[in-house]
């Protein structure tokens, strides 16, 4: 009798530290999905239909915005979400630059020139998880063009032969067995409203994913919420229509989720890499480098000394061919101050305040930043004699500098790992790849950012 009880008792404890043991990392799913220009001010506005992203704010963690890097445009901001550390680190310093010697405009969106490798200069949160042994995804994650650590992928790119060229060809022709229309993403790509049918697309090949082949991440870039602003601008009614239609796709792989084989342990991380401004006027900088003989135009050639790269609400000015760089940078900076519309002028020696490097250690820095104010958008127009003009039509734009109530982006964090009714207050993005690494028990030692630990329970 004594011998049944403590058999009974033994066999008991023993199920009860069973259950309590932790699930290993290859058991978990971590989905991070950033829709792209999601501001966070939309998650309290009551004409804004987000109940999928709500309910999981309510029963995860929400943070009241997250600040973005600067210039708060696409491609560096994805790539500081994965890497957890700022562009003048991870080397995607903007959505395209300048190249001092030819003088050319350098494009990195979307990813036409250079291979993942390339560019980037530090691992990623795929990086680790694939070298842990993790299964990885990524769908049209920006600057991930021949990533070798992403298990399957689709890169951010345009063009009908893109996928067929740098996707996972076996999980391509697995998708068209499976009926899903991925041989259609290069004409929708270059239709106004193809973000519609390439959201709902990223969403089928999500669900595929999850359930043919149960990845440990996930990474997913929706388009529309971005395309539909930068027509209209923010808070419109086309705006509020696509919040609400990103809030639906996302449903649809919480769904796929729900019924995958980690359903128990998966989280969703929902993001965005900048928050929206509307722009009415135009600061045309290279009219006033123009003004200054630092550019000339003959018979439709352009003559560059100088020359200004528009980044939405931020601006990159290069100097070229210049004797006196100091004399001409601080004359300069005096004008463009003094431009309606400008917010703020940066030298390099406040680059490390925006998360960049100087000149002399990346060339591809120009010798000033520019960022606008809400309502002016940078162009690249060298045309007419007046650095402001009048759009002629309201639209909006990004870029700006990031720690502004409606350029913050928005992080939600849901599910497994995940305590219920987190606040986490202002947080950066550069937290969002280490707090990643934290739920999958990875290692990311070069992130600068914290895994936000408030919201964390791991078992």
């Amino acid at each position: 009798m004594r011998f049944s009880c403590l058999l009974a008792c033994c066999l008991f404890l023993n199920s009860f530290v069973s259950a309590a043991e932790p699930i290993p990392a290859s058991e978990r799913c971590v989905i991070l999905i950033s829709v792209d220009g999601l501001a966070n001010i939309y998650l309290d506005d009551p004409k804004a239909h987000l109940p999928t992203i709500r309910s999981m704010a309510k029963n995860g963690a929400r943070a009241d915005g997250l600040v973005c890097s600067f210039p708060t445009v696409t491609w560096p901001n994805h790539t500081t979400l994965v890497t957890g550390v700022p562009p003048g680190k991870h080397g995607v310093i903007g959505n395209n630059y300048l190249d001092r010697n030819s003088g050319e405009k350098i494009a990195l969106i979307p990813d036409p020139l250079f291979d993942k490798d390339e560019i980037l200069r530090v691992p990623t949160i795929y990086d680790a998880a694939h070298r842990q042994g993790l299964v990885t995804a990524g769908i049209i994650w920006p600057a991930t063009r021949n990533a070798r650590t992403l298990d399957f992928t689709v890169p951010d790119m345009f063009g009908n032969n893109s996928w067929s060229e740098f996707g996972t060809k076996v999980w391509l022709d697995e998708l068209r067995e499976d009926g899903i229309p991925v041989d259609e993403y290069g004409r929708w790509v270059k239709e106004k409203t193809g973000g519609v049918q390439r959201d709902w697309l990223y969403a089928r090949m999500a669900e595929n994913l999850l359930k043919k082949h149960s990845p440990n991440l996930i990474m997913i870039h929706l388009v529309e919420v971005d395309h539909v602003q930068h027509r209209v601008g923010p808070k419109e009614p086309d705006s509020y229509w696509s919040v609400s239609y990103a809030d639906s796709i996302i449903q649809q792989i919480q769904d796929a989720a729900a019924d995958s084989k980690y359903k128990d342990k998966t989280t969703f991380i929902i993001c965005s890499d900048h928050g929206f401004f509307p722009i009415e006027k135009n600061i045309n900088a290279n009219v006033l480098l123009k003004k200054h003989g630092l550019i000339e135009v003959k018979d439709g050639k352009t003559i560059k000394k100088a020359f200004a790269v528009a980044q939405g609400g931020g601006c990159m000015v290069y100097l070229l061919d210049v004797e006196d760089k100091m004399e001409i940078s601080t004359k300069l900076k005096a004008e463009f101050t003094k431009i309606e519309g400008v917010q703020h002028v940066f030298t390099p020696d406040e680059y490390s305040m925006i998360g960049h490097v100087v000149p002399e250690k990346d060339a591809r820095q120009p010798d000033l930043w520019l960022a606008a104010k809400s309502g002016y958008s940078f162009s690249e127009s060298t045309s007419g004699e007046e650095v402001v003009t009048d759009r002629g039509s309201k639209a909006g734009t990004h870029g700006f500098l990031p720690d502004q109530p409606d350029m913050l982006g928005t992080l939600v964090m849901w599910g497994y790992g995940i305590k219920p009714g987190t606040q986490l207050g202002k947080v950066q993005s550069l937290d969002v790849a280490p707090t990643m690494a934290e739920l999958l028990e990875v290692k990311l030692p070069s992130a600068d950012g914290k895994p936000l630990s408030k919201s964390l329970r791991i078992k």
